[in-house]
Order: structure tokens, then sequence, then C-alpha cells
């Protein structure tokens, strides 16, 4: 198996755990707007800023999710499908940008981006 699915699998697993515990130990109660047959969920940290924010239809993760830090600074963001996930998902860690592509709710693909890299070549 490729090295880098299995540090990839590592990171999706902790990033679920995060979110599994970022929800169960929240205080602050999340938000749900109904729009149309779907309903907005937003997600909070203690100290207020969002944690989390994307789209629920027949109670399953749908469509677009945004993830932030504390500092509500971007952390990763991809779509879900009737609650897997699919397509391409972005994962943001200091340079670091991790581009994944979901296909069966699996990773299919994963390619890193050193952000101070590009940064650099387009100057």
């Amino acid at each position: 198996m490729n090295l880098r699915l299995i540090d990839m699998k590592k990171i999706v697993f902790v990033l679920a755990m995060l979110f599994a515990v970022s929800i169960s130990a929240q205080t602050i109660k999340p938000k749900f707007e109904k729009e149309g047959k779907q309903v907005k969920a937003t997600y909070f940290h203690d100290n207020g800023e969002v944690a989390q924010t994307g789209y629920l239809l027949n109670g399953e993760l749908h469509g677009q999710w945004y993830m932030y830090n504390v500092e509500g600074k971007k952390i990763a963001t991809g779509r879900y499908q009737n609650g897997k996930r699919t397509g391409k998902w972005f994962f943001w860690k200091g340079d670091i940008l991790k581009e994944v592509d979901f296909q069966d709710n699996r990773i299919a693909y994963v390619k890193n981006w050193n952000q101070s890299e590009v940064v650099s070549v387009n100057k």
C-alpha cells in the first residue's frame, strides 16, 4: 500500500476524531437553519468561533462543508453526498496543503502542495 495513502488515512482519521470530539465537547450549541429541503448546520468552538459549517439533507451530511480552527482559520473543506465524502477535499496545516480525492467515501489520491514553494514560483 502506498505510504502517502496510509499517512493520509491517519490524517483523515484524526480529523474525523477531532470532529466528533468538538461536537461532543461543545458548550455552545450548534445552530440549525432550514434552507429549502436542506438544513444549514453551524458548529462552534468554545470561544465562539465557527468550527464547522455545511448542510444536512435527510439527516445526512450533504454538500460543501468547511472546517475552521479556534482562531477562525480554514483548515479543511470538501463535499459530502448523502453522508459520504466525495470529490476533492483540501486540508491546510501550516504551509502544507493536502489535496485528497475521494471516490466511494475512500481515499483515491493524495497530493501535497507546499504553499511557500507555490508562492515563490509565482513571484
